[in-house]
Formats: structure tokens, sequence, C-alpha cells
């Protein structure tokens, strides 16, 4: 079948077989191309491992140090005249792909938040690695159906506390608008915190414990976004912000129970995803961000982030701010960089935007999620949807 990319709203509900692995492939090279990655991380778990960070974290302790992997993510596989998820085509093509590179590569696909999933996982651990000495936390959902009460909880990304307006941005039309978001309800702010706060990461440092897999001195990342002062009002301090603080209390109880480095919230810039595309304020922030800091020769995606990470961040004596946290946000958040941004959002209007932002970047870049507007590949072939093409 031909495929091309099909958006509703903030999803793509079609992805491509070639175009994926040709971007998993780009992100190994990226990899390989800097050289080796000095690490003690040679049994890695990634829960989330499919896309984005969770990916690039498989792929810079894979390619990068020599690591073997297990990797859990939820992904829908191909059928009849549709395509699978995404994330489908990239497991298959990284295990492809560190296979040839003689390294372990194992991948279960399920619901994360779920005993059965923990359970498999934990088996594939036992089996093909041992024990682990890494666990990256990269879980992204919207919901969470809790394996002790059986409840489903659903996130709800609002502000907290009172209603908040400020400008966002329709990613299809490039019309820039003001938006007026109420509050939260408590009980809204309470789900959110079950569905993206650290409890799930609890139970999964619990459950690796109780069986064993756990190597001496291991640790655990947990990814996160803090953001800017200009998204904070729907962000840092909304819903989310409460889920995140939930974060680092969980990595303090886990430091707690394991020790001093069991346990690390890392803090990361903004990058394009399709969860953070859906919600208000953030895509039109993204567009600023790209411009203003490809333009300071600093732009990063997720795969330089995570490589400066491993490769800078976690060398030698770890630098942690007062809340314990990595930050590889640091470039973002830098003093040049958000006065120029700042100054930017004030003056952003839809006519003013292409030239104080990069709206095409940011569409190319959601596109590249789903193997989408890569050079290099021919779209108009007939591919088939089941099969993810080797190196």
């Amino acid at each position: 079948m031909i495929i091309e990319p099909k958006i509703r709203g903030f999803i793509c509900t079609t992805a491509h077989p070639v175009g994926c692995a040709t971007n998993v492939q780009r992100q190994i090279d990226h990899v390989v191309v800097k050289g080796p990655v000095p690490s003690g991380f040679k049994r890695v778990l990634v829960l989330g491992c499919s896309t984005g960070y969770g990916l690039a974290s498989r792929i810079v302790t894979t390619f990068g140090s020599g690591a073997d992997t297990v990797g859990v993510s939820f992904e829908r596989p191909p059928a009849e005249g549709k395509t699978a998820s995404a994330g489908w085509y990239n497991n298959r093509a990284f295990e492809q792909r560190a296979k040839a590179a003689g390294r372990v590569a194992v991948t279960v696909e399920g619901d994360a938040f779920s005993n059965a999933i923990k359970a498999e996982a934990i088996e594939a651990v036992r089996t093909n690695l041992g024990q682990v000495d890494l666990i990256v936390y990269s879980v992204a959902s919207p919901v969470r159906t809790d394996p002790v009460d059986g409840m489903t909880y659903r996130s709800a990304i609002k502000p907290y506390g009172s209603a908040v307006t400020s400008k966002t941005l329709n990613t299809g039309t490039g019309e820039v608008s003001e938006i007026a978001v109420e509050p939260a309800t408590e009980e809204e702010a309470a789900s959110t915190v079950k569905v993206m706060g650290g409890e799930d990461w609890e139970l999964w440092i619990a459950a690796l414990s109780e069986a064993g897999v756990l190597a001496d001195g291991f640790q655990s990342l947990n990814y996160t976004y803090l953001g800017s002062e200009l998204t904070w009002p729907i962000y840092h301090k909304g819903t989310l912000g409460k889920a995140k603080a939930d974060l680092d209390r969980a990595a303090a109880a886990i430091r707690a129970r394991f020790g001093a480095h069991a346990a690390h919230v890392v803090a990361l810039k903004a990058v394009v995803t399709q969860a953070s595309s859906a919600i208000p304020v953030v895509p039109l922030y993204g567009t600023l961000l790209i411009k203003v800091m490809d333009e300071m020769g600093i732009g990063e995606g997720t795969i330089e982030q995570i490589d400066r990470l491993f490769r800078v961040k976690l060398q030698g004596d770890i630098a942690l701010d007062e809340d314990g946290r990595v930050r590889v946000d640091d470039w973002e958040l830098s003093g040049i960089v958000q006065a120029e941004l700042k100054k930017r959002w004030a003056a952003l209007t839809t006519e003013s935007l292409p030239a104080l932002a990069d709206l095409p970047k940011y569409r190319q870049e959601f596109l590249k999620l789903f193997g989408f507007g890569l050079g290099g590949v021919d779209y108009s072939a007939d591919v088939d949807p089941q099969v993810v093409p080797a190196n």
C-alpha cells in the first residue's frame, strides 16, 4: 500500500515502516559518529522504549555504551489495510540493528501499568540480562488503570486554582489566538497525579527488587519537563506540575530505600511529541524555542538531549539541583534563551509568526515521529505495512 500521513487533530493515525526505520537508523548514526559513551550501564530496562526520549535512551545505551536492553511499550500492530503504530515499527527496527551489532534487545509490548506486563518484563530481564544496572522510566500515557484498585484514571492538562488566559497556536492553520482554560477540579488534579506522578515508577522498582533482578548499585531515571515561565500557568503551576512534584516525592522515597543514587528525576528540554502537541500554549512555545535555539546554534532534538545526558551529565560526580534532579534543560532555560523567547512571545501574532518562530520545522518534527517527511525515503513506493526493512 501507499502510506501517507493522516492527521486528525493532534494525532497521526498512520505510520510509515521505511520512514520509522530510517529515523531509528539516523539516531543510531548520530551516536556512533560521536564515539563511545563511557558507562557502567550494561544491562538496561527502558519503560516507554518505542519513541521520543525512551527510544533515544535505548539507542544511546546500546550503541554508545554497548548495553543489552529490555524495553517495554504499548503498541498497535498492523492489521489488514492498516499500519501499525510508529512505536511498533521503531521497536523492530531497533531490535534488528541492535542484534546486528551483537547486542541483546528484547521488547515486551503491552500496558506497562499492569501487573501482567511487569511480570513478563521481569522474566525477560531474568532470562536475557540476569539483572539490571539502569532503569529508564519514560512512559507517556493519558490514561492509567491502577493495578491495585482496578480504577481507570485520566489525566487532565489544566491550570490549577484559577483560570488561565494565554496565547496558543493552531498548528494546522498557523493561527495565533487567545485561549482561556478553566481550572481543574480537585478530582481531575488527583487523577493527573495518579496517571503521570511517581506511583508506577515506585511499583516497578518494588517489583524488580522483589524479583531479585536489581543489580547492586542500580540507578533509575525518570524523565520530566519543568518548562519556562511562559508555559508555567498551564504546565508547571497546573495539574501537570502536581504530577511532576509527585515524581520528586517518589524519587526521594526510592533513594531512601535503595541508596543515594537509586533514583533521579531528569529534567529535559521541550521537544515535539504527540503528547505535547495536545497541550494548549505548549506548541506555540515549541515553535519559538526551535527557532531561537537553532539561531543560537544550540538546537537539540531527543537524540541530542539523551546523548548529552549520558555522555556529559551522568559522568563522574553527577551535578544535581536543589531538588536532586539532573538538569539537561539548562540550555533551554538559560537567561539568554529565555530573554529572547519572552521578547518574541510578546510580539507574537498570526502575521508575525513566520518571522519569529519556525512552524514548518515544528510540523516536520511532528511528521518524523511517524516516519514521514524524511529525506531519502520514497513515499510513493508501495510498501508492506507488516514488514520493517532491515538495515
